[in-house]
């Protein structure tokens, strides 16, 4: 029974990747393809290639997950809290693609687990163990306040660049940040496989180490290549519904604020997995970068209530997830 839950975990974990995938790639070409900076299919494929190789690139957001801030019991109430956990971003992941919003997945993934270990708490089970002081520090804090620094980062941004190019004819200017686009979306995708796709790796050691099947809470090679492959392949396929929205309905943008706002959050993504180890949502670093770069013109482009409804979806990832997590983990506990 162990081993049959651990490869529903397996399977649901390379879907939730796939999924990742299809829903992120929106974030690394919606600016690039809304100012013609690259079109989109060289934008896919470019951020396909890009996804994979960041996602062999590192495992320190994931040790950090699998090491000192999250734990699962061990055998099928484990293997239970993660099997819901993953159903409950994966249907949050597909409704929010299917209405156009963008959301994290990083949340979406974080809500579905607590749910379910708060569902096997409640019936008297084991839950997940954590360490508060890492969790909050080096988890939620940074997940909460990166939109907001993305946001006034990429604001700011805008100032340096128009001073710079001051002098320059707008056809120049237009040409530059399109070519310096092409580049940073590569980049973006990059820090996107960083980031996103050690997630998947956290549930695969956590099955392992759940099922008795590995002890350490090492990556091993395997997991990460099953990660990368899946991420890519699943931005092969493209999201559109959120690249419309994040490119047309939130902000109006052009080629140079483009570029501020990939560059702003192309680099938190680096520092935030490479220099600090901490786990950044892409689609909220990107999306305010979008708006605060967006924002800062001399005429009104923000457009509200679009924004609000992005907002909404934000706030309620982790809490309606982790309700799923904890209504399936309820359902499936008689087999447990």
């Amino acid at each position: 029974m162990e081993l049959f839950l651990l490869g529903m975990v397996i399977v649901l974990a390379g879907g939730f990747a796939f999924l990742n995938g299809f829903h992120d790639v929106s974030n690394s070409v919606a600016t690039a393809v809304r100012t013609r900076a690259l079109t989109p299919s060289i934008a896919v494929l470019l951020v396909a290639v890009f996804n994979l190789i960041g996602a062999l690139f590192g495992t320190g957001v994931a040790l950090l997950f699998t090491g000192d801030a999250l734990r699962v019991p061990s055998g099928r109430v484990g293997l239970g809290i993660l099997i819901s956990g993953l159903l409950g971003a994966l249907c949050w992941g597909l409704f929010t693609w299917y209405r156009g919003k963008p959301s994290s997945s990083t949340h979406a993934l974080i809500g579905g687990l607590i749910g379910s270990g708060g569902a096997s708490a409640l019936i008297g089970g084991e839950s997940i163990a954590d360490s508060e002081q890492v969790f909050l520090l080096q988890i939620a804090l940074p997940l909460l306040l990166s939109p907001l620094v993305a946001y006034l980062l990429a604001y700011l941004a805008v100032f340096p660049a128009i001073w710079l190019l001051r002098y320059s004819p707008p056809r120049k200017v237009n040409s530059g940040s399109r070519m310096a686009q092409s580049v940073l979306a590569g980049v973006f995708a990059l820090g996107h496989g960083l980031q996103d796709g050690q997630r998947t790796m956290v549930v695969v050691v956590l099955a392992l180490v759940a099922s008795g099947v590995a002890t350490g809470t090492d990556v091993p090679l395997w997991v990460q290549i099953f990660a990368a492959v899946l991420l890519a392949t699943g931005s092969l396929f493209g999201g559109w519904r959120i690249t419309h929205t994040l490119a047309h309905r939130l902000v109006h943008v052009d080629p140079l604020r483009g570029m501020a706002a990939q560059g702003v959050s192309s680099a938190m993504l680096f520092v935030g997995s490479i220099s600090l180890s901490m786990p950044l949502s892409s689609t909220h670093t990107m999306t305010s970068a979008i708006l605060g770069a967006g924002a800062n013109q001399r005429f009104p482009t923000v457009r509200g209530r679009e924004v609000v409804k992005v907002l909404i979806v934000w706030f309620s990832t982790a809490v309606v997830t982790a309700f799923i997590g904890a209504i399936l983990f309820l359902a499936m506990s008689p087999l447990l």
